[in-house]
């Protein structure tokens, strides 16, 4: 590789936050950013997950990777957590702010759902995301330097057709989950106007649909729908978004949604 490239997208010396980094996308980002030499933090709700995942990113990847328990959804909890992160190397250069996902039992459909439902899944994806990038944002804000990616999801770009979740017997997806992203978005957006100026670069990544436990028939369907006719692969299609946003290739992208569907927004 050219000296160029390498100095473009070399990590080494930085250290990086991975909110739900113990698996699925999280972990993705983990590894990416730790194969471009960046040391780790990587939380999740589960410590004794994000302890295996550090052992294996440590020895495959030869950094440094600290596990930290975190529930995002406990502000307390996340102040400690950005407390330690930012106390064990003196520094975090890059906030990869991916924890969130689904939650709750009730149906996924808005008349029928739960109230607490709903309450905790705009508290998990939404306001546990803020509360992560005011604490390590005011880290980096005194630094004048850093990197915020947060994670959204094409959730919250548009709306869903509910007969391919129907025809397929699958939950389907609650409103109240579009909304946090959809929060999550306008957050990011109004976060880099107000870092920008201060040396801090925030921007979001809208994932599409990824093959990850679905069954045959929502994977058609939704392939159907995506223009480059599949749906999403773990350990592969966000990585690079991820270590754009993070690298030095980047360095004049602030306030962007980077959707990584495989063309579904575009064919909606």
């Amino acid at each position: 590789m050219h000296s160029e490239l390498e100095t473009m997208f070399d990590l080494k010396g930085r250290v990086a936050m991975v909110t739900g980094g113990a698996r699925t996308l999280g972990y993705d980002g983990a590894c990416v950013l730790a194969a471009a030499g960046a040391d780790l933090i990587i939380t999740s709700r589960q410590l004794d997950q994000a302890k295996s995942t550090a052992e294996t990113i440590c020895k495959n990847y030869g950094v440094d990777v600290l596990p930290l328990a975190l529930d995002q959804t406990l502000f307390d909890q996340v102040q400690t957590a950005a407390s330690q992160a930012i106390a064990w190397k003196g520094q975090v250069d890059v906030l990869l702010n991916n924890a969130g996902g689904g939650t709750g039992n009730s149906p996924a459909i808005l008349f029928e759902r739960d109230p607490h439902d709903i309450e905790k899944m705009i508290h998990l994806n939404l306001t546990g995301a803020l509360w992560c990038c005011r604490e390590v944002g005011r880290h980096m804000a005194k630094r004048h330097s850093g990197k915020i990616i947060n994670i959204a999801s094409i959730a919250g770009l548009l709306g869903r057709d509910r007969k391919m979740y129907e025809r397929n017997q699958m939950l389907g997806q609650p409103v109240d989950y579009a909304g946090a992203k959809a929060g999550v978005i306008g957050m990011t957006k109004d976060l880099a106007a107000l870092m920008a100026p201060q040396g801090v670069y925030v921007n979001v990544i809208s994932p599409g649909g990824f093959e990850r436990d679905l069954s045959d028939g929502f994977v058609k369907d939704f392939s159907e729908r995506t223009a480059l006719g599949r749906m999403g692969r773990d350990g592969i299609d966000l990585k690079g978004a991820i270590l754009f946003l993070a690298s030095a290739a980047s360095d004049y992208v602030v306030g962007q949604n980077l959707v990584v569907d495989g063309g579904f927004e575009i064919w909606h």
